[in-house]
């Protein structure tokens, strides 16, 4: 992507309220106007962003045996000073065994980004935002971003769970849930814990623009079960899950 200068002082009671919380609990939650203004995304911008999730293909590497997880994957670097936002070459998703105990320990091969979701100015501009909150938190000025599109579906056979891990830390720095759209569910709460226990935010992500930042370095997270409101018609969960690491 082309290059683009990133702000120096970053400003605003939305960025300064995030920027206290995640220093001294490590969450806060962006209500979807706040992040929308923050962002410059407007409504329109929004629904053409989403189009990009209808064109996501299933997880093959459920361990539990589900049906109802649907995703993409890439990874960008993310320079601080310069603005550099940088794709790299597709590779394979892995996280650890000791991270993730369902799906750790072996390379997981998905889809790669459609040209349409990477060429997308709203994708600039979701990544850069949480970007220079973190750098304010903790000085680090690259980034490796890993993005994950994820779809989970739930139907009246099969609900779907957002986190089948259940309680987790995904192994990286700052850990985001940006909420892109929900159709005919119930359930999908958020939770982001301290090492101790500690319920720190608790939440319903709803609007397109809803989005959970976390310390994973000092927090766990994790998401309840959907399930279908109308039992006669399919329902799903649509988030962008960014992964932060400092490099």
């Amino acid at each position: 992507m082309a290059a683009a200068m990133i702000s120096a002082e970053l400003t605003g009671d939305v960025a300064l309220a995030a920027i206290k919380d995640l220093s001294e609990s490590g969450a806060h939650l962006v209500r979807h106007n706040d992040f929308s203004t923050l962002t410059g995304v407007r409504p329109a911008d929004w629904a053409r962003f989403a189009e990009n999730w209808e064109v996501l293909r299933r997880d093959p590497y459920m361990a539990d045996g589900g049906t109802y997880r649907y995703r993409r994957y890439g990874q960008f670097d993310l320079d601080m000073e310069t603005g550099d936002l940088t794709r790299l070459p597709h590779g394979p998703y892995r996280q650890e065994a000791d991270v993730n105990k369902l799906h750790g320990g072996v390379d997981r091969v998905y889809e790669p980004l459609t040209e349409a979701f990477v060429g997308d100015p709203v994708l600039r501009n979701v990544l850069v935002r949480p970007a220079e909150i973190f750098s304010r938190v903790d000085g680090t000025t690259k980034w490796n971003i890993k993005v994950t599109p994820i779809r989970t579906t739930a139907t009246k056979d099969e609900a779907g769970e957002p986190t089948p891990e259940g309680r987790h830390r995904d192994g990286v720095t700052f850990i985001t849930s940006l909420m892109i759209g929900r159709r005919n569910l119930t359930g999908g709460e958020s939770a982001v814990y301290a090492e101790d226990g500690e319920l720190l935010v608790t939440t319903t992500l709803r609007e397109p623009g809803d989005i959970l930042l976390s310390d994973d370095r000092r927090t766990y997270h994790e998401v309840t079960a959907v399930r279908t409101e109308d039992a006669g018609e399919p329902g799903h969960r649509d988030v962008l899950i960014m992964a932060y690491t400092a490099l």
